[in-house]
């Protein structure tokens, strides 16, 4: 959600999906007493899921791992680099044991999460020069 203020009597709200729009405002000076206008809010478009909705299906969806492949064409250095750099929270020891398990056994689970998340992690894996794919995980996140 995009938050923007004017003065400190107004506050204006707008969700970045455009479904919500919603303005406050509040007139007065002093402490208090001042009269708040009700809040105008559109109906969401046909089609479009506010950022709530998609907060709760990512939350609600089955988990999908994020597998990464031996490769020989990069360096083992330029695999943890990407991996930092790709997956948010990633550690380096955490990257250095995903990339070492990939060298040695031919594959790794890189992260565990809902499949849209998933499949976005993959191509920026890919569209870095990783070989990685996406599957359905067993249990939970």
């Amino acid at each position: 959600m995009v938050c923007t203020t004017g003065d400190k009597y107004s506050l204006q709200r707008q969700c970045t999906s455009r479904s919500t729009f919603m303005t406050i405002s509040a007139m007065g000076l002093g402490k208090g007493g001042g009269l708040l206008e009700k809040p105008t809010i559109e109906k969401t478009t046909p089609g479009c899921k506010s950022e709530f909705d998609l907060r709760k299906s990512r939350k609600t969806s089955p988990p999908y791992r994020v597998m990464l492949h031996n490769d020989d064409h990069n360096q083992r250095e330029y695999v943890v680099q990407v991996l930092m750099k790709v997956i948010p929270g990633m550690t380096v020891d955490n990257a250095v044991n995903i990339m070492q398990e990939a060298h040695y056994n031919g594959l790794s689970v890189v992260i565990i999460c809902p499949q849209i998340d998933a499949e976005d992690h993959c191509m920026q894996l890919r569209g870095n020069g990783l070989l990685s794919s996406v599957e359905p995980a067993r249990g939970g996140c």
